[in-house]
């Protein structure tokens, strides 16, 4: 019988089945430090060989050289077919795989093409080997011998027709080779030229190793740089990564870094990153996007840093959030690609920027700082709206109100114009701890009471204090925090007219206590004896000294923020987790708390 086996069915099988699992199965495992040892169950052995990696879900033995991954485990320990295996394994995970009717002569053909393509990869190789020139120009670009190899380079004879006479040489039909897209037909019908003439060519290889197509790049500025095989029976630009093949083998899927063109992604493997793929001169698609997902937990875009490659990297990121995949931009300097960089730069300064990758939200502000002058009233407006529409593309509420801090803070834009913009005219605010609508003297200010941990609420007291004492101090404070991130009940209510008169009166150099109890009169449900113990309190440093106060204070204050966050994070993931009937969209929210929590722990870690 057989069924429908796409490769989308063998990666979900891949990723349905874990390793370790599958194999205890078969053998007594045990933990030895990030692996699993146990007895071969292909040989005979005393002293356990045999290895099994739940990071790279791969298996090894060092006794008889047996491995694979868990489809090639199954094959081997149940002498099943590749798609027995699959299906084997399918039955075991739950996954459901159609019985299908096979087109023989389909197949026949399909067969054929991988088997000429097979064949133009060699002759391609064997012309590299004996051309000086090609080779020369590969050197110059810091290929190395072993990096050559790893992808199969070749090289395309300036000739019309060497492909063709060497592939109709070993007998292959003109019918048969056509199909490859490798020769096309003469305008007069009186036989076939090759496309490919006097380039590198780089053979496009599947996740099954098969070789679907090619592409060639010229050895000079000559036009058009690179040409690409165009699709065929077996190879659609759109369902496939270069360099993807590699990926599944060597890398532990931790990352991947999605790449524009085929000798970035050669030369991040030549400098030992062995986790990048590049789309097939064309746009990047949403199947690409789904493969990108199965083999990367962090996935980083690096496009040339033009205006195309800005605008690509847009659509990418769209279509990648669009698949559950929350990506970061790894931005290069004005007009390099990543070829350029690396080895302009060594691998150490491009995985500082790798450091410094921007999220969906970070990047947006910087392609917009580039276009806007926020200087000029009209285009910050602008800014301000481009901003909001990718804000609006997030599905969390605590992503947005996140963001809209951070935005706030790069731009200097009040979060409240922003959350104004992003929400539009049914704009509430769900801020509990404060609400700053005082204005004057007839509006309540009503923060709800928290209890918070005597660290945090000294803290929020003495910048109250600093910030009354001097102008400079309230300059320096304000640049970290807000009004609202003073969840004290007091502490908020003096903040927030402590801000009011600072910006309502920008010749003041300090902030007069008489006139801050004038206004708290008329604020009612206010612990009058609490504010003034927050007033009158003395802080006992000498002034050389405030300015290392004031950064601990605020330390204190944004660690005890992110702990408070934490703590809500966690509630609602504990109440997601333990509701029953999860829909779609609990589902979708509780990664994205996921997320966030991880994000709260990475601040959280960076205090200690």
């Amino acid at each position: 019988m057989s069924y429908i086996i796409t490769d989308e069915i063998i990666e979900k099988v891949r990723d349905s089945s874990d390793i370790v699992d599958i194999i205890s199965r078969y053998v007594s495992l045990k933990k030895s430090g990030s692996n699993y040892v146990g007895l071969c169950p292909f040989h005979n052995e005393k002293t356990p060989s045999f290895t099994v990696s739940h990071a790279k879900q791969l298996f090894h033995c060092f006794g008889c050289g047996e491995g694979g991954d868990v489809i090639s485990f199954i094959m081997k320990m149940e002498n099943l077919t590749f798609p027995e295996a699959i299906k084997y394994l399918a039955d075991i995970a739950g996954i459901l795989i159609e019985e299908k009717k096979v087109d023989e002569k389909l197949e026949k053909e399909k067969e054929k093409i991988y088997e000429i393509n097979k064949e133009a990869a060699r002759f391609y190789y064997y012309n590299l080997m004996k051309n000086k020139k090609a080779l020369m120009y590969l050197k110059n670009r810091n290929i190395n011998k072993r990096v050559l190899n790893q992808f199969g380079l070749g090289y395309a004879q300036d000739s019309w027709n060497s492909i063709y006479e060497y592939l109709k040489s070993k007998g292959y039909k003109d019918l048969d080779i056509e199909k490859t897209e490798l020769v096309g037909k003469k305008k007069d019908n009186t036989g076939y030229y090759d496309k490919f003439r006097n380039r590198i060519m780089f053979p496009i290889i599947d996740i099954r190793d098969r070789v679907i197509g090619f592409g060639g790049r010229v050895l000079d500025n000559s036009m058009p740089k690179y040409l690409n095989s165009k699709d065929t029976l077996v190879f659609t630009k759109g369902n496939n990564l270069y360099g993807l093949n590699l990926v599944k083998k060597l890398s532990n899927r931790e990352k991947i870094i999605l790449v524009e063109g085929y000798m970035d992604v050669i030369s991040l493997f030549n400098h030992g990153i062995n986790y990048a793929v590049a789309s097939l001169g064309t746009a990047f698609t949403r199947n690409q996007g789904r493969l990108i997902k199965r083999y990367g937990k962090e996935v980083y875009i690096c496009y040339d840093s033009d205006n195309a490659g800005i605008n690509a990297t847009i659509k990418a990121l769209n279509i990648l959030m669009e698949e559950g995949i929350d990506p970061k931009v790894i931005v290069l300097p004005s007009g390099q690609d990543p070829d350029d960089f690396i080895n302009k730069n060594g691998i150490e300064e491009f995985e500082k920027l790798m450091d410094k990758a921007l999220n969906f939200i970070e990047y947006q502000i910087y392609v917009n700082k580039l276009k806007f002058n926020l200087v000029n009233p009209e285009e910050k407006i602008i800014f301000t709206k481009e901003i909001s529409k990718a804000l609006k593309k997030l599905k969390s509420p605590i992503e947005k109100d996140v963001y809209i801090d951070k935005i706030s803070l790069a731009t200097g834009i009040s979060k409240e114009a922003i959350k104004s913009e992003v929400f539009g005219k049914n704009y509430k605010s769900n801020i509990k701890t404060y609400r700053n609508e005082y204005k004057d003297n007839k509006n309540k200010i009503t923060p709800i009471k928290i209890v918070l941990k005597p660290a945090h609420l000294t803290a929020e007291k003495t910048l109250i204090k600093l910030m009354m004492e001097s102008y400079e101090y309230f300059n320096i404070i304000r640049k970290h925090l807000n009004e609202e991130d003073f969840f004290s009940y007091e502490c908020n209510i003096l903040a927030c007219l402590i801000f009011e008169q600072y910006e309502n009166n920008k010749q003041l150099t300090e902030i007069d206590t008489n006139s801050i109890l004038e206004k708290i009169k008329n604020i009612k449900d206010v612990d009058t004896a609490a504010i003034e113990e927050i007033l009158f309190n003395e802080i006992n440093f000498v002034h050389e000294d405030k300015y290392v106060l004031i950064e601990d204070l605020i330390n204190t204050v944004e660690f005890s923020k992110f702990k408070l966050e934490r703590e809500q994070v966690a509630k609602e993931i504990q109440k997601i987790e333990s509701n029953k009937d999860k829909d779609e969209g609990d589902v979708n929210k509780l990664k994205l708390l996921c997320l966030r929590l991880t994000e709260i722990d990475k601040q959280l870690e960076s205090y200690k």
